[in-house]
Formats: structure tokens, C-alpha cells, sequence
């Protein structure tokens, strides 16, 4: 699916289930909140959406099995010349670091026999294709992360704004007396949507937030992982070419 095709569907989806929710779902404490109520809500089912999204990418972009384990048995098959291998056990492993290696893995398998061209110009080729691999798969591990900052930035403000609508109507409230005496139901009402909102734009926030971080740890430990082995298996072609 496309991105913006996703962005568009989980939109849609978030909307319909966040006022679904406020409308039939909520107790009525909770309701009192107004329509800005549905709107936290539906910033809370995309935010999970994301997350299931970021999830399941990071875990296919790991592969198949142990990424050390994989990255051994492919410096072996290397080490033995067994370029062919080296490319099936990627195609076996999958994920971002194995398609990169096989990127740069086929190059130099197919380069290598070239007597016309130099040693160095082998391992230009070699590098140039595990970074335009690096330039393809990065990406796929980075997108949607910036939708989870942002979704947690507009909860806050959101329910700031349900905060100050709710102070509003609290403080009109004890403007308007009957008999001198201030309508305390209305008073209610706007100091519990106050709250309800606060708390609706804090609860989307610090899970938005805690959801950020901890996927920007996982991807910058692929970025490592992946500059890690490009380097040893740079350095293995280097000297290769050079003996």
C-alpha cells in the first residue's frame, strides 16, 4: 500500500472510530468532555496504527533469524569465495542488512572477473551498490516516525484547546447566577471537560512520545548494524583485491 494511501486510510478509520467511541461507548463523565474528546481519540487509534505499522516493518527488516548469526556465516562464505552462497544465504535471511549485502555481494560477484578493470574500480562498484541499497531500504525503516511526534505534539494541543473551552465555560458559569447563586451544574460541566480533555491530550501524548523514542532506538541499532557490516564485508572485498 502506498503511503500516503495508508495516511489516508488510517485517517479516515481514526475518525469514524474515535467519534463511534465518544457518541456510543463512553460514560457519560467522560462524554461531557465534547466532540474534542472524539478527536483525542482518533489521534489515539492512529498512533496505535502507526505503531502496528512500525512494529511489523522493524520486525520483517530484522529477518529471518539472528542478524550476528547471519552476518558470520556470510563473512565464511566470503572468506571461502563462495559468492553464490553468500548471495542465497540472503536471499534465505531477508530483512535490511541482507538486502544491502546481497546488493553489494552481487556486484562485486559480477565485477570481479573483469581483468579490464582495476582493483579499485571493483571496490567503487562494490560500494556504490551497497549505498544505493543503504539509500533504498533506510528510508522504509524511518517513515512514519515523524506521524508519531507529531500525532503526540497535536494531542497536547488539542487537549490544551478542550482544557481552555472547558475553563471558558466554567468561568461564564459563575457569571451567570440565578437568585445570586452560581449554577453549579455548569460549573461542573466546564471544569469536567476541562479535565477530561487534559488528561485525553496527555494520555495521547506520553504514548506517542514513549512510541517515538523506542522506535528511533530500534532503527538507529539497524543503521549501526547495517554500516557495521558493510564495513567488514568492504574491508574482507578490499582485501581480496589487494592479495
Amino acid at each position: 500500500m502506498k503511503q500516503s494511501v495508508f495516511m489516508i486510510v488510517i485517517l479516515l478509520i481514526s475518525l469514524a472510530v474515535g467519534f463511534i467511541i465518544w457518541a456510543q461507548f463512553l460514560p457519560d463523565y467522560l462524554r461531557e468532555g465534547g466532540p474534542l474528546v472524539a478527536v483525542l481519540i482518533a489521534l489515539l487509534v492512529m498512533l496505535i496504527g502507526f505503531i502496528i505499522e512500525r512494529w511489523l516493518t522493524l520486525r520483517v527488516a530484522r529477518g529471518k533469524s539472528s542478524v550476528q548469526a547471519f552476518f558470520k556465516k556470510v563473512i565464511t562464505l566470503l572468506q571461502d569465495n563462495d559468492f553464490e552462497g553468500a548471495v542465497a544465504a540472503c536471499d534465505k535471511q531477508r530483512g535490511s542488512v541482507a538486502n544491502i549485502l546481497r546488493a553489494g555481494i552481487e556486484r562485486y560477484n559480477a565485477v570481479k572477473g573483469d581483468k579490464a578493470l582495476p582493483a579499485e574500480k571493483k571496490v567503487a562498484e562494490t560500494q556504490r551498490a551497497i549505498e544505493e541499497a543503504n539509500a533504498l531500504e533506510v528510508p522504509l525503516l524511518e517513515r512514519n516516525l515523524i506521524a508519531l511526534s507529531t500525532i503526540a505534539s497535536i494531542a497536547t494541543m488539542v487537549g490544551l484547546l478542550g482544557t481552555t473551552i472547558g475553563m471558558i465555560r466554567a468561568f461564564a458559569a459563575t457569571g451567570h447566577r440565578k437568585g445570586g447563586v452560581i449554577d453549579a451544574q455548569q460549573l461542573a460541566v466546564g471544569i469536567s471537560e476541562a479535565l477530561v480533555n487534559t488528561a485525553g491530550g496527555l494520555i495521547t501524548a506520553i504514548v506517542g512520545i514513549v512510541a517515538y523514542n523506542v522506535f528511533v532506538n530500534k532503527v538507529d541499532t539497524f543503521n549501526y548494524t547495517i554500516e557495521e557490516a558493510s564495513y567488514e564485508v568492504m574491508q574482507l572485498i578490499k582485501s581480496k583485491e589487494s592479495s
